[in-house]
């Protein structure tokens, strides 16, 4: 007699069937790109209906956006766990550049974040994205850095908008091949050069 399954709830079965579009989705996004995707792709890769799709996602943007916010929150959960708490400020700061260098190393996360999501989902909404998730924790970590004294107070909102710049094309950079080892160096100094009065 075969042992039985227990059965999945409800809940259980809508969040499975959202995960494989996501990463049906992923998959395909990274290898075609968003342009070159079709909807029939997804649910063929993702074994569901086009009916399981749309009834999680209004369309395929709003799936793109499913995956692009799925790995920024996963860029964000790498630079929080290899900046922890326990670090001086600016070695905190110093610990997160790392982490999220290392996180963008993820293969097609650099396509996904950096150069489809801006495109498909504008400027605006993956500037929201970030400061949810990745530019939030390097808003936390120069905050944390200026109330200690370790970085001099400037302003904070305009400092993360430029580093983060800074980091995402570093990122760009060491996709395309770039030494990464140059791009900490640069970093280094200039996180060092903002506790200088």
């Amino acid at each position: 007699m075969q042992d039985e399954k227990p059965r999945r709830s409800n809940r259980e079965r809508t969040e499975s069937t959202r995960a494989d579009l996501i990463a049906a989705a992923r998959l395909l996004f990274i290898e075609k790109s968003y342009a070159e995707t079709g909807t029939p792709e997804i649910v063929a890769a993702a074994g569901v209906t086009r009916g399981a799709l749309y009834h999680h996602f209004p369309d395929k943007q709003a799936l793109f956006r499913a995956v692009v916010e799925k790995e920024a929150e996963a860029v964000a959960a790498e630079i929080e766990a290899g900046a922890p708490e326990t670090l001086a400020p600016r070695d905190a700061l110093m610990a997160g550049s790392d982490a999220y260098l290392a996180a963008m190393r993820a293969p097609g996360r650099t396509r996904l974040l950096l150069l489809e999501g801006p495109v498909v989902l504008g400027r605006t909404e993956m500037d929201e994205i970030d400061a949810r998730h990745g530019n939030r924790t390097l808003r936390e970590g120069l905050v944390a850095a200026m109330r200690s004294g370790a970085v001099r107070k400037l302003p904070v909102d305009a400092l993360t908008l430029l580093l983060a710049a800074l980091f995402d094309r570093a990122a760009l950079a060491a996709d395309a091949g770039a030494p990464a080892d140059d791009h900490r160096q640069v970093i280094a100094a200039l996180i060092e050069g903002l506790g200088k009065t």
